[in-house]
């Protein structure tokens, strides 16, 4: 029987490990962590993660060819091919901070593969790494390696969180990179092998390595692109009178671009994009390409740009104050039908409210309130470590209360801004939240989820990303 063991179990070794061990009923597949809790709650009904399906997907096959342990040097010792899903962080301080990828915890791993290895290993790169990281990898390796042969895969995820379990069963390719080596060749084969149990073989694309960890990058750098370039154009929509949603629908209907990734927003997020950009940015520039480097920053910029815009026109709609006044918070998720927040626009556009001294009440679905306090008390960069490498227990932010009801979140608030796209914001009773508002009573539409006409007849002031503006609005720019 072939041993598949994944050290880390996060957002990318915990769904692909369980889909590999539903598809794959003779691999035994071991999903590793040092993390005791993270551990237990895999083996746990409440998942460490929410994700539609994967609840079912994990108790189908736990305890039969899936497991999920802390032994991590065990089930190393025994694999044949070791996926690492390890965090790699943004550098904070030292060579590249703020641009370029930590790959502590990736060596660290790799060093504890060539202790305890005793046969030979199919070693895959989950994790998003810069390109040239095998490279590093395999020289770890090898020069520990006691006569054990190591086979460097790079074999990215390409998961869109809410519906990873979807795009794990059929996904629109898996691609895998490798030597270009007799070796290098059987390596990739056995990988093709594991997921052509029900991945058909046209969508299993073979590379070599750096094209393999490049096409990361790139596809993450590109969507990325698109969300930025929808986004500026709300801005010039805003200011011409124009629809972005018109516009977008207009531009997508040509077969070259298409409709997807063009919904304006209050910006990208998610634990990917800004990270792979950055490493971009950094593998540019240390390959001498600084216009080429220069063109990815500026997708940040938007990005960031979209945001501070966003908490402008907040503060400048409200007489151009927001202190003490209560601001509801509808979604703190950095995007519908996921739990996670890294990254998100809200934290960005929460931490500006807060600079001018409002009071927040926040409400998500399926995020946890000392996950938000955790969120808006954090350093930038700091949600990448493993958890028992965060600060621990952050200060709580006095001015921000967690609630579980969009009502209760809205009572007495002279705003309240929609941030994430949850279902449910589109079908609220919205007279009932506009009676228990003071007034002149706000909507600040941060997803384009609302009918703003419909907010209006009712009285709300409303403000939808590219839409055209409220005459109220118009009377009070919003100061970049």
């Amino acid at each position: 029987m072939v041993k598949i063991c994944c050290i880390g179990a996060g957002y990318v070794g915990g769904p692909t490990m369980a889909v590999i061990a539903h598809k794959c009923p003779d691999i035994e597949v071991a999903v590793v962590d040092i993390s005791v809790s993270r551990i237990a709650a895999w083996n746990s009904d409440q998942l460490p993660i929410y994700e539609p399906g994967l609840d079912d997907v994990v108790k189908s096959c736990r305890g039969k060819n899936l497991f999920f342990s802390t032994d991590v040097e065990k089930h190393v010792f025994e694999a044949d091919i070791i996926f690492v899903s390890v965090n790699t962080p943004t550098k904070t301080r030292g060579l590249g901070a703020g641009k370029a990828a930590d790959l502590t915890y990736w060596e660290s791993a790799a060093r504890m593969i060539a202790d305890v290895s005793k046969s030979d290993k199919i070693v895959v790169e989950k994790s998003t790494v810069p390109v040239k990281t095998a490279e590093a990898i395999e020289k770890i390796l090898t020069h520990n390696s006691k006569g054990v042969n190591y086979q460097i895969l790079s074999n990215p995820e390409f998961l869109a969180e809410g519906t990873a379990i979807e795009d794990l069963f059929a996904p629109d390719r898996v691609l895998i990179g490798g030597r270009e080596t007799p070796d290098g060749q059987r390596a990739i084969k056995a990988l093709k092998e594991v997921y052509a149990h029900w991945v058909p073989e046209e969508r299993i694309i073979c590379t070599n390595l750096w094209s393999a960890e490049l096409s990361k990058l790139a596809a993450n750098a590109f969507l990325a692109q698109r969300i930025s370039s929808v986004n500026a154009m709300s801005a010039l929509c805003e200011a011409t009178g124009a629809d972005v949603a018109q516009v977008s629908h207009a531009v997508g209907k040509d077969t070259r671009i298409g409709h997807k990734f063009l919904n304006a927003s209050v910006g990208f997020g998610g634990s990917c994009f800004q990270k792979d950009i950055l490493n971009l940015v950094y593998i540019c520039e240390c390959n001498g390409l600084p216009e080429v480097a220069n063109y990815w920053k500026q997708v940040i910029k938007v990005n960031d740009y979209q945001k501070n815009r966003f908490v402008n026109r907040i503060v400048s709609s409200m007489f151009n104050t927001v202190s003490g006044k209560k601001i509801a918070i509808f979604g703190f998720a950095f995007k519908k039908d996921t739990g996670d927040t890294r990254e998100t626009p809200a934290i960005d556009v929460c931490k500006g409210l807060l600079g001018d001294k409002a009071t927040l009440s926040i409400y998500d679905p399926q995020v946890t309130e000392e996950q938000i306090q955790r969120d808006l008390s954090m350093n930038k960069f700091d949600w990448d470590h493993p958890v028992h490498l965060q600060p621990m227990s952050p200060s709580s932010v006095k001015q921000v209360s967690v609630v579980w009801d969009a009502y209760e979140a809205a009572k007495g608030a002279h705003g309240l801004c929609i941030l994430t796209e949850w279902d449910e914001f589109k079908n609220l009773d919205y007279k009932k939240i506009y009676d228990n508002m003071p007034k002149p009573a706000f909507v600040f539409d941060g997803r384009n989820v609302v009918n703003p006409q419909k907010l209006r007849e009712i009285g709300f002031i409303v403000y939808s990303i590219g839409k055209p503006l409220d005459s109220w609005l118009k009377d009070m720019p919003a100061v970049a």
